[in-house]
């Protein structure tokens, strides 16, 4: 009898507050699926950086008759400059590998790496990109040493430090999270004063069937008891659209920019679901702690 009196409360209380109910859900959902997506930009972010940091070379790209490089002449690097640049570059006790790339395999590996971009693999010619040495460092962030020892060395035509582009990359990538996260914080505090209100307003309602349930011995925890689940209630609803919106961000947006950009490693979905799961759980208790606190703190029941 006492489950089935606390149900029958909770669905009167939504009845009655329906548009409210329907406004919290709405924002609870807005609120949680940012939230949400803010963690997962996280998790791409990191295991992007913890896929790419092993992967992270020096590319040396060598003098060519195109160079617009003073200290290339408009000449080809020649046999005798690329043989003591190896050499060079192999006694460095900062350098792990070092590996030539002539004109045909870097422009394989361009045609590889931007296959999802025909227009821009279509505007490039074989030739277009130089001979090089890609140097695999150490520690990736031992790169000026590098670049301080190749820079102006003859046969030398620019030194590119693909943890700088990295850098920059994920720097927008963290700026995306940010956003989400400041806009889900807003939503938040939305959420928590339309639960607040809605509490009110129902207990006002019910104010004469509380105060019955009191003169008969209920107790507090009793009487808060359905207003509390009403919150919970509108949370989980309210957390289940934001698992659908979340799919939904994983599918349009994380997963396309992993497709697009090739410096992102692809998200699997065991993250998503455990993305959602901590949404839903954090919309449930956000929205139960807000009823539990605004009754104790704003009514007298």
């Amino acid at each position: 009898m006492r489950v089935q009196f606390v149900m029958q409360e909770i669905w009167i209380g939504l009845r009655r507050n329906l548009t409210m109910t329907i406004s919290l859900v709405i924002t609870v959902a807005i609120a949680m699926a940012l939230f949400g997506t803010g963690l997962l930009l996280r998790q791409q972010v990191a295991a992007s950086k913890d896929y790419w940091y092993d992967k992270i070379e020096v590319s040396i790209f060598l003098c060519a008759k195109t160079s617009s490089n003073a200290n290339c002449q408009k000449q080809d690097v020649t046999d005798q400059q690329r043989s003591e640049i190896k050499a060079q570059l192999e006694k460095m006790p900062q350098v792990s590998n070092v590996q030539y790339e002539n004109k045909q395999q870097a422009f394989a590996r361009f045609k590889d790496r931007f296959a999802g971009s025909p227009g821009f693999v279509q505007s490039t010619r074989e030739g277009d990109i130089p001979d090089s040495f890609r140097v695999k460092l150490k520690n990736p962030e031992e790169y000026k040493p590098v670049a301080q020892a190749m820079l102006g060395h003859p046969g030398v035509d620019t030194v590119i430090n693909e943890q700088e582009i990295l850098k920059k990359f994920f720097k927008i990538l963290n700026g995306l999270q940010a956003a989400a996260l400041g806009i889900a914080l807003i939503q938040v505090i939305a959420s928590v004063l339309l639960v607040g209100n809605t509490v009110r307003l129902s207990a006002f309602n019910r104010r004469r069937e509380t105060g019955i349930m009191r003169l008969v011995g209920a107790s507090n925890t009793y009487i808060q008891l359905p207003f509390i689940l009403e919150g919970a209630i509108a949370g989980l609803i309210g957390g289940v659209f934001a698992s659908v919106l979340l799919v939904l961000s994983k599918k349009l947006l994380i997963d396309r920019l992993a497709g697009t950009v090739q410096l992102v490693s692809q998200l699997g979905w065991f993250q998503v679901i455990m993305v959602i799961i901590v949404s839903i759980c954090f919309g449930v208790l956000l929205c139960a702690a807000s009823s539990f606190l605004t009754l104790r703190r704003y009514l007298k029941i």
